[in-house]
């Protein structure tokens, strides 16, 4: 994956038209800022505290890219008018390998972007994707992982049309409760 991949996501009746792109080094300062929101922080694998906590995990994203096996993008918005891009979440396409049938899709949202149907909008984009790249290589279905007592990714899920699947016993450190595993096909 040596181009750069930029995707888009059509505006709602609630928010405007969504970019999703590589993440880089000068969204750092975006993301500490958006890293301090408690909700997040409960639900997130890594916490990110300050600058240079940040440049590693962008860095991290950056290596997936370069490994061709993670693919991580930055959800923003562009305010009409101005060339100041917001950051609004995350979503990846992780553990993607040549013949293997799936791959697992993650994605968290600002405390400030709740509510207005960008992870939904950004999960579908990231899907439709996904499927479009790598379905050639193998992929039929991608997996959602959320713990069982986050009810939004759980909606999230559901608008986005992953169907529920089972319940997965707790995994931690990374996967403290149980968990919902929620599965979308090329088909769907």
């Amino acid at each position: 994956m040596n181009a750069p991949v930029v995707l888009q996501a059509a505006a709602s009746p609630v928010s405007p038209a969504l970019v999703l792109r590589p993440w880089r080094m000068e969204d750092v300062a975006a993301l500490v800022e958006v890293s301090r929101d408690p909700a997040l922080r409960q639900w997130a694998n890594s916490v990110v505290d300050d600058d240079a906590d940040g440049a590693r995990w962008v860095q991290a994203q950056q290596q997936g890219w370069a490994a061709g096996n993670r693919f991580g993008f930055a959800v923003l918005e562009t305010q009409p008018g101005s060339v100041r891009e917001q950051l609004l979440g995350n979503v990846v396409l992780k553990e993607v390998a040549a013949g293997k049938p799936a791959a697992e899709v993650g994605y968290w949202t600002a405390a400030h972007a709740r509510g207005r149907g960008v992870a939904s909008r950004a999960l579908e984009a990231l899907t439709n994707w996904a499927f479009d790249t790598f379905k050639a290589d193998g992929l039929e279905r991608l997996e959602l992982l959320h713990q069982v007592d986050n009810l939004a990714s759980c909606r999230v899920a559901q608008k986005s049309r992953y169907n529920f699947n089972t319940t997965l016993p707790a995994a931690p450190p990374a996967f403290p409760r149980d968990g919902h595993l929620h599965t979308r096909r090329t088909s769907a």
